[in-house]
């Protein structure tokens, strides 16, 4: 089939060079035969002479050409595509340019291409034909297949006597067909001043070099980015037309291209061209290399394409990204602040500053904003980022005050709400000056930004402060877009800021709470040096539930506790604190670590049983937990423990050497009701007994643990601090409560212990000899109350139980006097009417001395009493007590 072209020969020319001609007389007959044309259609030319042009082309495209011809002739001929045959039968696509031709009177043809002369073409010419007709004839039948037998012969030339003809106007003659193969053609043979005219307005920027990189040729588009006029161009440099861009790479792709032949696409180079000098814009190129006819290279031709539109869209989702990325990874109100600041430089700004109000930064809520009619409104400097090493333009250091006056820019955004921008600042402005901190006057460094926007840090209707952005090494000024950037991204950052700021104050609620549920600080008591170190969690996980305490017991003993709840933020420091009032209660009693825990497990199944597991139960949070209780007695030596959860206090040896003793593990608090097991162990004098939660082993192993505490340290809580940098990071993921207890031993010279019979007339033998232990220890005032005590716990014990008695006094911070005895009912106090008789002992006790108790044991009970020694001086003391307790 083939392609019509309406529109005139002269407006759709394409080039004739290979074109091959033919020479078709007004019947269609062909006339002239070329060379060409037979290596284009195969027949020589006696094949082809006289016979009907219809016999190069297909059947269709033969009975249109007719009326094609006719139909363009008034328009100066015809173009188009058409499928011929070849002689052996295959078809052959060609481009055919058809344009009709007349003779003048002269004899001479007219309205004819240039096309090559049959000498040029080593053309064959058939006789001539007779005058051509009006019109192209209709094809007779047989026609194109049979040649003319005859040609009738031309009428003969006027003599050069006869007189012209009147009619001025040239008659048809014969058609001029330029036919070339366009089998594997990309398209037309273009002329060259059309393809100049595509390049003149192609929207395209491009150019040739040579093979010294210099400009051989460039089109009109090129000159939109500025550099001068194409003839301008010719034998410069790239770095001499366009000096702000990377003349030295550009060149680089040229020269691969030169060298491997192979083009470089849809290289993308941003810099800054004449036509724009103060603002960076984007660029694709593309490089192409040129060769002569022997495959020699003889330069580059290039395009390129400006794409800062695309360029800027992709920067700006790009930002966003790395915003999303890298704002908000904490629940730190400055630390949220400095990202937003270190995301934003210096990919939009080269300067930034963040201000916001106190009231945020402690967690509160914002109050309502009046700007204050001649007073400053007063921010607090939370993060600030430069292009610059040290940020030289900052007038105030972050955590600094920052007071603005009242209707100053930055006033004005934080009171309204509404982003403010200066495209073009003047440092020294009027306007400018109120908005520097505190009045102050602008430095060198400040006094070189020339673009400002300050846009509000805003977040569910809440303004939190500003944030100021300024430009001072870019030279492009902000515009719309970047304030649209900047207030997105800002906006990004303040919902993060009020997240961090919400949580700073449930979180200080919770730590607040927590301390108040910790022990403020030790207790005094002589059983063990002790130190405590606590590490909170940090805000991504949420404040734990751990805890630690210390508490003294009767006889001197010490009971050393670490624990932790499942619950986080305040509802686990609310469980906590229940459990630790728990077991504080349950020491009280005296009772083994096992039965501790035993009575500890029991209160908190109860308590899940009757609270039900709604959230927000207490009880939900306490059952799981997980607590190791220990008791030191400095008398014995003795360390006797218990365990529920996996809880494995270590064992400093004097020497150093690190042991886990084989505690067994007990079920978790309010799980199963299963029993707990106890283990004692002897220490020596100076073992330290660590206590540790499991979040000391969150980033840390067992060894690690071990080579920590076998270290050498000059003072316990120097020794703790040291574990625990060691194994916990400064914001750990779960709560840490590490405990170091330093094991003491009571001097002999400290107790005093006698056997008793049972025999009711020795009680005064007992206060006897009480009254002498008292006057070797200096306590001569406490005799009268201790010959009290003793006559009526002794008594007690030889009328209410049977075996041996013993009578025990223990110099400690106290005076402790014990009374030990096989019986298995515990005294009870009485409140005695003024008409008994008896009842009366453990009452006088009890007003008599600061504490009173009971402690089972398996072979018996021990009724105790403790007095104080503040008012008492004791001086009598051991030669061989280094280390005076009292």
């Amino acid at each position: 089939m083939g392609t019509d072209r309406d529109s005139a020969v002269t407006r759709q020319r394409f080039d004739v060079a290979d074109a091959a001609p033919l020479l078709i007389d007004v019947d269609g007959l062909v006339t002239s035969w070329t060379r060409d044309a037979e290596r284009l259609f195969g027949y020589p030319a006696a094949e082809i002479l006289g016979r009907s042009v219809r016999t190069l082309l297909v059947t269709e495209d033969g009975e249109r050409i007719g009326r094609l011809a006719e139909t363009h002739r008034s328009l100066g001929g015809w173009s188009g595509i058409l499928t011929g045959r070849h002689r052996d039968g295959h078809h052959i696509r060609v481009m055919v340019r058809l344009v009709p031709t007349r003779e003048t009177p002269t004899g001479t043809t007219v309205n004819a291409p240039a096309a090559p002369t049959p000498a040029e073409t080593d053309a064959v010419t058939a006789p001539p034909a007779r005058p051509a007709s009006s019109a192209w004839p209709a094809p007779r039948p047989g026609y194109p297949d049979s040649p003319r037998a005859t040609t009738p012969p031309r009428p003969p030339s006027p003599s050069p006597s006869t007189a012209p003809s009147p009619d001025p106007l040239p008659s048809p003659a014969h058609w001029i067909a330029l036919v070339s193969d366009a089998t594997e053609a990309p398209g037309w043979d273009m002329s060259r001043s059309v393809l100049e005219r595509m390049t003149a307005r192609s929207p395209i920027g491009m150019a040739i070099v040579d093979t010294e990189l210099r400009f051989v040729w460039s089109n009109a588009a090129l000159e939109r980015f500025g550099g001068g006029r194409a003839y301008e161009r010719v034998g410069l440099r790239l770095a001499e037309v366009q000096p702000g861009l990377d003349a030295e790479r550009l060149e680089a792709q040229m020269r691969q291209v030169l060298e491997t032949g192979v083009p470089v696409l849809d290289h993308e180079h941003i810099g800054r061209v004449r036509s724009t000098p103060y603002r960076e814009t984007a660029h694709t190129m593309s490089f192409t290399r040129l060769e002569d006819d022997q495959g020699r290279p003889v330069g580059v031709y290039y395009t390129v394409m400006d794409v800062s539109d695309q360029h800027r869209a992709r920067t700006r989702l790009a930002l966003l990204d790395r915003a999303g990325e890298h704002i908000g990874r904490t629940l730190d109100v400055r630390r949220t602040a400095q990202e937003l600041a270190d995301t934003v430089v210096p990919a939009l700004a080269d300067f930034v500053t963040v201000d916001l109000l106190d009231s945020v930064l402690r967690g509160a809520e914002p109050g309502p904003l009046d700007e204050p009619g001649a007073g400053s409104l007063s921010l607090r400097r939370t993060a600030q980022q430069s292009v610059r090493p040290g940020v030289p333009e900052a007038v105030l250091e972050v955590g600094a005050i920052a007071s603005y006056a009242a209707g100053s820019p930055p006033a004005r955004t934080l009171v309204g709400g509404r982003s403010w921008s200066q495209p073009r600042l003047d440092p020294l402005s009027a306007e400018w000056a109120e908005a520097i901190p505190d009045g102050r006057a602008a430095h060198a460094e400040a006094l070189e930004l020339h673009s400002v926007m300050i846009v509000p840090v805003r977040a569910r209707g809440i303004t939190l402060g500003i944030t100021t952005f300024f430009r001072r090494d870019r030279q492009d000024p902000f515009d719309a877009v970047d304030l649209g950037l900047a207030e997105e991204l800002v906006g990004r950052a303040a919902v993060c800021v009020d997240n961090a700021r919400r949580y700073t104050r449930e979180r200080d609620a919770a730590l607040a709470l927590q301390r108040s549920l910790l022990p403020h600080r030790l207790p005094e008591q002589s059983a063990a040096e002790v130190a405590v170190r606590y590490r909170p969690a940090d805000e991504l996980t949420g404040l734990g539930g751990d805890w630690y305490d210390v508490i003294p017991l009767a006889g001197a003993r010490v009971a050393l506790v670490v624990g932790e709840v499942a619950g986080h933020g305040i509802d686990g420091a609310a469980a906590m604190g229940r459990l630790r009032t728990a077991v504080r209660t349950l020491a009280d009693l005296d009772l083994p670590p096992d039965e501790v825990l035993a009575h500890l497990d029991d209160m908190v199944a109860k308590s899940a049983r009757q609270e039900g597991p709604e959230p927000g139960a207490g009880s939900v949070q306490t059952v799981g937990a997980r607590c190791l209780y220990v008791v030191h007695d400095p008398v014995s030596g003795s360390c006797a423990m218990a365990a529920a959860g996996p809880f494995t206090p270590a064992l400093v040896a004097p020497d150093g050497t690190v042991t886990f003793p084989g505690l067994p593990e007990g079920p978790a608090l309010g799980v199963d009701g299963q029993p707990f097991e106890a283990l004692e162990v002897d220490l020596p004098e100076g073992t330290v007994i660590a206590l540790h939660t499991d979040g000391l082993f969150a980033e840390a192993s067992r060894d690690t643990l071990c080579r920590a505490l076998a270290r050498p340290e000059p003072s316990l809580d120097l020794h703790a601090e040291r574990v625990l940098d060691a194994l916990a990071p400064a914001r750990p993921t779960d709560d840490v409560a590490l405990l170091l207890a330093r094991t003491r031993r009571l001097p002999a010279h400290r107790v005093a212990s006698w056997e008793l019979p049972a025999d009711p007339a020795l009680v005064s033998d007992a206060r006897k000899t009480t009254t002498r232990q008292l006057g070797i220890w200096g306590l001569d005032e406490l005799a009268f109350t201790t010959e009290l005590v003793v006559s009526e716990l002794v008594t007690n014990a030889i009328r209410h139980s049977a075996g041996p008695i013993q009578l025990r006094l223990i110099l400690e911070r106290t005076l402790i006097c014990e009374v030990f005895d096989g019986g298995a009912t515990a005294p009870h106090l009485r409140h005695p009417r003024t008409t008994d008789e008896g009842g009366r002992g453990l009452f006088l006790i009890s007003q008599f001395t600061q504490r009173w108790g009971t402690r089972f044991l398996p072979e018996g009970k021990v009724i105790w009493a403790e007095q104080s020694l503040a008012e008492q001086s004791p001086t009598e003391q051991s030669p061989t007590d280094p280390d005076p307790l009292v």
